[in-house]
């Protein structure tokens, strides 16, 4: 007997693999936990195999579950174009973004692939920037919304997440030992000020050794080991680290994930985009925190609970 697979619970399967657990995906697709949870069971009994390993303390994708996330992902993906060719594709909104190219990933592409589901006729033009020039031109009126790092929100802002800064630098690198200390921004970089007003509030000595517009300058330069940096924790590349250096550098702040525009928003749709947004970077670990009770993803890729 021909067996069909429900787009739903598929959809359902996804949302758990890429927002890392059952309770996030539920936040996410506007579910209850258990309604998720008897999706996947469903799934699985259809299929006949066990998609999640459930056998230790952390929920991981079974050798099957792995190999059903790639069909699952094409065959949403080609539900969803189906959906959107056979409809009027007459844009009916626009709604413009802006965020900070640190924070796009994992949150940003999760929101734009859900909110075009929900307005398959909203156009969203994404813009990534620095927070300084996202919030010069939201002043100017070239954003509906705009994400920004900041140290705290300014008026019209919203908290919605906070990440804390670490001292950034090579893989196994030295030059975070030396004085003057050699330390690497851009120069639209927000987080510039912060650390150097850490460093002469610490009296240690410092000299800037790249100022650049670049960011791929800047961060050529911390990889090769000739300066250290400030990144948020969590966004450094796969080549550098954060910096153990036992207390020889000054503690940074918190940096603070403010979102602007939702006061003045005129459509409701891009209200509805501020929300997912919120929701989404809600649904983030606090990095350097230990959540008790809370669904997180292990080193190793696998869904676990802290």
């Amino acid at each position: 007997m021909m067996r069909n697979l429900d787009i739903t619970t598929l959809r359902s399967f996804v949302a758990v693999a890429d927002t890392g657990g059952v309770t996030r995906a539920a936040s996410f697709l506007h579910l209850t936990q258990s309604a998720v949870s008897m999706q996947l069971k469903r799934l699985e009994d259809m299929l006949g195999v066990e998609l999640l390993d459930r056998t230790g303390r952390s929920i991981g994708l079974t050798a099957a579950g792995e190999q059903l996330l790639g069909y699952a992902r094409r065959m949403l993906s080609l539900n969803d174009e189906i959906i959107t060719r056979l409809t009027d594709q007459a844009f009916e909104g626009e709604v413009t973004l802006g965020v900070p190219h640190d924070v796009v990933h994992p949150v940003i592409p999760m929101v734009l692939q859900r909110f075009n589901v929900q307005f398959p006729r909203v156009k969203v033009s994404l813009c990534t920037s620095n927070t300084r020039d996202l919030r010069a031109d939201f002043a100017q009126g070239r954003f509906d919304l705009i994400v920004t790092t900041e140290s705290v929100a300014g008026d019209g802002g919203e908290t919605i997440h906070q990440m804390p800064l670490r001292w950034i630098g090579a893989l196994n690198g030295h030059s975070w030992r030396q004085r003057p200390l050699r330390i690497g921004f851009c120069r639209s970089c927000i987080f510039r000020g912060v650390a150097t007003a850490a460093l002469d509030a610490a009296g240690i000595d410092w000299e800037m050794a790249v100022d650049s517009e670049s960011d791929r300058t800047v961060e050529a330069t911390i990889s090769a080991d000739l300066a250290i940096g400030v990144l948020l924790e969590g966004t450094q590349p796969q080549h550098q680290q954060v910096i153990d250096h036992g207390g020889s550098l000054p503690r940074l702040p918190v940096q603070h994930i403010n979102l602007y525009g939702v006061e003045r928003a005129r459509a409701q749709y891009v209200e509805h985009l501020a929300h997912l947004i919120r929701q989404g970077f809600a649904g983030l670990a606090q990095p350097g925190v230990r959540a008790v009770g809370t669904e997180v993803v292990t080193p190793a890729g696998q869904l676990g609970v802290a």
